[in-house]
């Protein structure tokens, strides 16, 4: 099977109340322990590649990790770049084998946003493949995405059919409260995501799949591990999963997850090493860390995306 594009997926998850995850690679055990709950699972899959991780593995090995797990699974996989900065950029992964590309344009001005968007829309549909663009700006840090809060916004939903119409893109990120990167509160604080703007932009675009970006959710225990070996993470980090789950049943298609699987992979790691100083063998720490990223991929495909047995 080759890999595919999110048409058909975001389709059925969009009338099936379910959103795909869409998970970050940067490693073979990354690709690894990802495909390998997805398969158990029986369950789509979007693997995605930011800029950072293109120049930290190559574009070339990211795509031939990428391969490599179709051949192994057999899963219907699309390969997708992740907060693609620049149309130099789109171009590249699109002539370079990607299925699918995100244009994140959400920085400029509301104009200047449409055209870099269209620009990157009409080079992609030539080539069958489907573009994400983004309306709003999400806080957080996560590889080339730096934006304060102070800079953030919501996605304002009187603009959504205008730059959806005017852009021909396949799928929108909206900003309607998550965060990029390992977001930290206070113990105790509980994040409510704005299902209002959510609903309302529902209700201007029938049918058309929304996406989350920012939808880390780090469990307790992971926090506990991760503070035990010295880490320093004060109460919950996240989104509540029932939340996600909730917008995953509406008009979200498409959920990013990243934070998590760096982070179960840290834990994990530095466990190993702090349970066996002797140790140098890279294969003994990171067999345990391959198998963190697939327990949490597991738990998010049935708790939070709800898309096993999907395929």
């Amino acid at each position: 099977m080759p890999l595919v594009t999110t048409k058909e997926m975001f389709a059925k998850a969009y009338n099936g109340g379910y959103a795909i995850g869409a998970f970050n690679v940067n490693n073979m055990e990354i690709v690894q322990g990802i495909t390998e709950a997805a398969k158990e699972l029986e369950a789509p899959l979007i693997l995605q590649v930011s800029k950072g991780a293109r120049a930290y593995a190559n574009h070339t090995y990211l795509i031939k990790l990428v391969e490599a797990a179709v051949i192994e699974t057999g899963l219907p996989i699309c390969l997708h770049l992740d907060h693609g900065d620049s149309f130099e950029t789109c171009k590249s992964c699109i002539d370079g084998g990607f299925t699918s590309v995100m244009i994140d344009a959400s920085s400029k001005p509301f104009e200047e946003n449409i055209e870099i968007t269209r620009k990157v829309v009409e080079y992609a549909h030539d080539r069958g493949v489907v573009v994400e663009a983004e309306l709003g700006t999400l806080a957080g840090i996560e590889d080339e995405v730096k934006v304060s809060a102070e800079d953030s916004s919501y996605t304002r939903p009187e603009e959504v059919e205008e730059f959806v119409s005017r852009t021909g893109c396949d799928s929108l990120a909206i900003a309607i409260g998550t965060s990029h990167g390992a977001y930290k509160f206070k113990p105790g604080t509980k994040l409510q995501l704005r299902f209002d703007v959510l609903e309302e932009v529902s209700k201007r675009l029938p049918g058309f799949p929304i996406v989350l970006h920012g939808s880390s959710s780090v469990p307790q225990d992971l926090v506990a591990k991760i503070n035990k070996y010295g880490g320093a993470m004060p109460g919950a980090i996240g989104v509540p999963e029932d939340q996600l789950r909730h917008a995953a049943s509406l008009s979200v298609c498409k959920i990013n997850i990243d934070s998590d699987l760096r982070l179960a992979m840290t834990a994990t790691i530095r466990e190993f090493f702090a349970l066996h100083p002797d140790k140098f063998d890279p294969r003994e720490y990171l067999k345990p860390a391959r198998a963190a990223i697939k327990e949490v991929v597991a738990h998010k495909i049935v708790n939070v995306l709800g898309c096993d047995h999907k395929i």
